[in-house]
């Protein structure tokens, strides 16, 4: 009797997990190992099933001849190698500002938060009046202090992945103050308080007080904004569609020109997988390097 019983609750715990369990196979380990099938295909969308044949690692090989996926590999990098340092550090330093020096701390969380439950379009749409050439704030501000030929920003190969940089920073670090002012109020203020004794400055209690204990908060961001950096695509898709000349382009922005435009989904199938694998391979160098600094 008490195993029909235990048998009657295991069935109906597998029946309450059954949605979830559907759900994630067919959402999630289905396309991912479909993915991987199409990555050594060649495959034209429009064409159907009947238009796929196996070509092994040709996809692979090809990126190397592919200009355009070194030139989005190039732009990629240089976006992550910026707007993760820039926007953590600027982040850090606005927490501490607030959390220490600010009245109505609340109001001020609202607003730099903002930005980041904001709807993207919305965001690339008053960015790009401010980024107008001739007639943009930020030119007209630019040429008042004294800059005659101001940049083209969105229109100048040598800007355009620098303006979307800046949106991307400025969008972010609401969110990334706001977890960096709940990894702050872990901080015990006594430490503060013998580091006031001992007579440090505020410059000293923040590299040797603020930083290190905040080092596994600082850990979780820059992992999370790693992974959001690779990620970027609806504001270059509104704002610059990876131009001009390529110069926006980034690897995401590449897989969705080679599945969506061309339809070749064999190729962007292998460019997806390449964009996955660089991603684990940078989060786990990260993850590395600063364990090694936390317990050095």
């Amino acid at each position: 009797m008490s195993w029909n019983q235990n048998k009657k609750e295991a069935v109906v715990g597998w029946l309450f997990l059954a949605p979830e369990a559907i759900g994630i196979v067919s959402l999630a380990i289905f396309p991912l190992v479909f993915s991987l099938v199409l990555s050594f295909t060649d495959w034209n969308l429009a064409g159907g099933f009947e238009a796929m044949h196996w070509v092994g690692w040709d996809n692979f090989t090809r990126m190397l001849d592919d200009s355009k996926f070194i030139k989005a590999l190039q732009n990629n990098l240089l976006f992550t190698a910026v707007t993760v340092p820039c926007g953590l550090i600027t982040a850090m330093i606005m927490a501490v500002v607030v959390h220490t020096k600010l009245y109505a701390k609340d109001l001020f969380k609202i607003l730099f938060f903002i930005p980041y439950i904001c709807s993207t379009v919305a965001i690339a749409a008053v960015w790009a009046a401010l980024y107008q050439p001739s007639n943009g704030p930020i030119n007209q501000l630019l040429r008042q202090i004294g800059f005659e030929h101001p940049p083209l920003w969105l229109a100048d190969t040598k800007y355009a992945i620098v303006a979307i940089m800046i949106i991307s920073i400025w969008q972010g670090l609401g969110y990334q103050m706001i977890i960096f002012l709940a990894g702050l109020t872990q901080i015990p203020e006594d430490m503060y308080e013998s580091a006031d004794i001992d007579g440090a400055t505020g410059i000293e209690k923040f590299w040797h007080i603020t930083v290190p204990l905040l080092a596994p908060t600082t850990l979780f961001l820059t992992i999370t904004t790693i992974i959001g950096s690779f990620k970027v695509f609806d504001i270059i898709k509104f704002l610059t569609d990876g131009g001009p000349n390529d110069a926006s382009t980034v690897l995401v922005y590449r897989i969705y020109e080679e599945g969506f435009i061309n339809f070749n989904m064999g190729y962007a199938s292998a460019l997806s997988w390449v964009l996955f694998i660089l991603v684990i391979a940078v989060s786990s160098v990260t993850w590395i390097v600063q364990s090694k600094e936390k317990t050095a």
